[in-house]
């Protein structure tokens, strides 16, 4: 796996990020290539979760560059509304409105934000809906759905944008262990789609059966990156080491 593609689409380098005088990204360099599934690992609070928000602009930065597709992410006149149309970001809440049915909720980013034709974001839908095995609940309201239901259709809103590149912040966090499975087949499947993927997530089979690559983090920096074979068999440092043990690797 890892590295499939040369083309560069996000870059990051020496990222920093503080909250009330406490930094909690210290210096972070990450180059994320096109096609590329990279899993972000670390013990709570390390900033795996303030990084996604900071590539995706819902958190400002205190130091340090981010290029998407060679354009800067850094600059005040960045057009964030744009911008995540590309960054598409999926968070542990799904965030769906609870007056709306499912295909409302999908339809209202594509038609309101990129004011494109109501049949062909419908028919965009209605094949997403069908591959995560949702068809059937499209006039559905979400209070009738299953927290893996309702997150899948968060998956399929933020794909509907076309977004080239994919976030998922511990998007399995807050379901029951049977509704976790159905929720990473659907990210299996977009990465055999070729989807360039960032994943915060604490599924460590699941990691290492999606991975190009694994980022380890603690304490705002990055500790190795590793392909995930070489990282849950032979990390290289001994506090990988020591998160590895409580999963039991």
């Amino acid at each position: 796996m890892y590295m499939k593609n040369n083309e560069v689409l996000l870059e990051i380098k020496n990222l920093h990020k503080e909250y009330a005088q406490k930094e909690i990204l210290r210096g972070i360099d990450l180059n994320i290539h096109k096609g590329e599934v990279v899993v972000v690992l670390g013990p709570s609070g390390c900033g795996k979760s303030t990084l996604l928000r900071c590539l995706n602009g819902l958190e400002s930065i205190q130091g340090g560059s981010i290029e998407f597709s060679g354009k800067s992410l850094t600059d005040k006149n960045v057009n964030w509304q744009e911008v995540r149309q590309k960054i598409g970001m999926v968070f542990q809440s799904y965030d769906l409105f609870p007056h709306m049915t499912v295909i409302q909720n999908i339809l209202l980013g594509p038609m309101k934000v990129q004011k494109r034709p109501m049949d062909e974001i419908m028919t965009q839908a209605e094949k997403l809906l069908e591959r995560v095995g949702l068809l059937d609940r499209k006039n559905s309201y979400p209070r009738e759905l299953s927290g893996g239901q309702k997150q899948r259709i968060a998956i399929v809103r933020a794909l509907c944008m076309n977004p080239e590149i994919m976030l998922f912040d511990e998007v399995t966090a807050s379901l029951d262990p049977e509704m976790v499975r159905e929720v990473l087949e659907v990210m299996l499947d977009l990465a055999k789609q070729g989807m360039t993927m960032i994943i915060v997530t604490h599924e460590m089979s699941f990691a290492q059966a999606v991975a190009d690559k694994i980022v380890f983090i603690d304490g705002g920096k990055i500790c190795e990156i590793s392909e995930p074979q070489e990282f849950f068999t032979n990390p290289k440092t001994e506090r990988a080491k020591q998160f590895l043990n409580v999963f039991q690797y």
